[in-house]
């Protein structure tokens, strides 16, 4: 009995997995330019609705550190942005943060 409730439990285990897996990945994309400096919103979604794997793609990185923002301060940035459950599927509103935060953050 024992091992036919194992085996069940593996089973639905595999199954949420793999349909968890099959969905598309998601990247959110845009731009905004600020002081001849780009920077490139994107940040990765994951296959699952919660926000579970959500995190700055390294063009967003690299464009926060192009822009004058330490590594850190960078990543504490992108994090901030792309992990904000009210920020997820909306790009515009994704930017529109960026602007507003990099109003606020200073660079250096």
């Amino acid at each position: 009995m024992k091992k036919i409730l194992l085996v069940a439990a593996m089973i639905a285990a595999v199954a949420t997995t793999a349909s968890a897996h099959d969905r598309k990945h998601k990247h959110a994309y845009g731009t905004y330019t600020i002081s001849n400096v780009t920077i490139v919103v994107s940040c990765y979604r994951g296959p699952w609705k919660e926000v579970i794997w959500d995190r700055p793609n390294p063009a967003f990185y690299d464009s926060l550190v192009g822009a004058g923002y330490s590594p850190a301060t960078a990543n504490a940035l992108g994090t901030r942005i792309c992990r904000d459950q009210n920020l997820v599927g909306n790009l515009q509103n994704m930017i529109a943060e960026v602007q507003q935060v990099i109003r606020q953050a200073p660079r250096g």
